[in-house]
């Protein structure tokens, strides 16, 4: 269900140019500003696209703000569960935000099904078809639950991908420089806590975002589905960022038969929670593992048996196996069209912020301010 609408067709016929238009927008909102807040100006943006795609939510037309329950929910997501009566604490905001969210969800549920003959093309449209049929799939509580979690997952964790991966790029200007319009080697790069030099051959990915754009008829006109599949070392650098961030600290799965693995054995039905970082920072897979290096993933495919879409036992950012996170493809292409729209009309400075801090989930407590410029044409 959720493929119909963030499948490989759906974003190639769709939401493509939705996603570069809210791009667009934004940049071009946020290079009027004197300072932008980073993490939240591209958490409202991702919010609102993938909200409108899902179930049709307009913000300007909403008497109740559904992101601000959904913040206040990821705020106390993981916190000790300690029901103390203080109205502001984290766990009655993370209690309280969830309520509200589910409570609108339910009543924009409730809404479609007293009008199926209405169609939106968003997931409550299939979900509605779903709970009519003789013999759904779904119940209602199933189906809200659904919805709060696809909500949750496609804006938090992309946003915090796309703010970690902009600064990486701020932090390491040859980086950045390849990325735009590079044609030499790259300088010594320094990534805390260690000094790393090293250095690829110039002519692979040279000058993609500028060849992409100098190569279109109209240099105005919308990227399309072939120019995005062509970012190969954009593709590179949404890999190592993830890879480096870590965004989700544990996976979970569960035994379905005991496992026997070296002298330990997994009972049936024991819960295992597979560490992400653990395998991403594992100094036996990965060289000079804290280097910001875009470049180890060139030539994997064959030496990792690392896959076009990210599947791999040394790289589980968006998860493994029959589980594999479903808007994979969705977050990446909203991180390659975002930088693609940046680096090609834009140039920025960081201002404050910026420090990261896991609890354990990621997260910018100082925030990360920049403040964005249109380059000259």
């Amino acid at each position: 269900m959720v493929l119909n609408l963030l499948g490989p067709e759906s974003l190639k016929e769709r939401l493509l140019l939705q996603v570069e238009e809210a791009a667009c927008k934004n940049l071009r909102l946020w290079s009027s500003q004197p300072s932008v807040e980073l993490k939240e100006a591209t958490a409202e943006m991702i919010f609102d696209l993938t909200a409108n795609n899902l179930i049709s939510y307009d913000p300007t037309k909403s008497t109740e703000n559904l992101r601000e329950n959904f913040v206040a929910f990821i705020q106390g997501l993981i916190s000790f569960p300690i029901n103390i009566p203080v109205p502001n604490s984290v766990l009655t905001m993370f209690v309280q935000g969830r309520k509200k969210a589910m409570k609108m969800l339910k009543n924009m549920l409730q809404e479609r099904l007293a009008s199926p003959e209405k169609q939106y093309r968003d997931f409550f449209d299939y979900v509605v078809e779903e709970l009519k049929k003789e013999k759904p799939i779904l119940t209602e509580p199933i189906a809200l639950d659904l919805m709060f979690v696809l909500l949750f997952a496609s804006f938090e964790t992309t946003s915090l991908a796309i703010t970690l991966a902009i600064k990486f790029l701020t932090d390491h200007p040859s980086v950045l420089v390849k990325l735009t319009v590079s044609n030499s080697t790259f300088p010594e790069i320094v990534f805390y806590p260690v000094f790393i030099q090293w250095s690829i051959t110039p002519s692979l990915y040279q000058e993609e975002h500028e060849t992409i754009r100098r190569s279109r008829d109209a240099i105005h006109s919308g990227i399309t589905w072939k120019e995005n599949k062509s970012m190969t070392f954009t593709s590179l650098v949404i890999n190592e960022t993830v890879r480096l961030a870590n965004i989700v600290p544990g996976i979970f799965r569960k035994a379905l038969q005991d496992v026997q693995i070296n002298e330990y054995m997994i009972p049936k039905g024991w819960v295992v929670m597979v560490c992400p970082p653990a395998v991403h920072l594992n100094p036996e897979i990965y060289q000079d593992l804290l280097a910001l290096n875009p470049s180890r993933w060139d030539g994997r495919i064959t030496e990792q048996g690392l896959e076009s879409n990210g599947r791999s036992k040394h790289f589980m950012a968006f998860g493994w196996g029959m589980r594999f996170c479903v808007g994979t493809d969705f977050t990446k292409l909203q991180m390659a069209i975002l930088l693609h729209c940046l680096v090609s009309k834009y140039r920025w400075t960081a201002i404050r912020g910026g420090n990261i801090v896991r609890t354990p989930g990621l997260s910018f407590p100082n925030g990360y301010h920049i403040q964005l410029f249109e380059k000259l044409p």
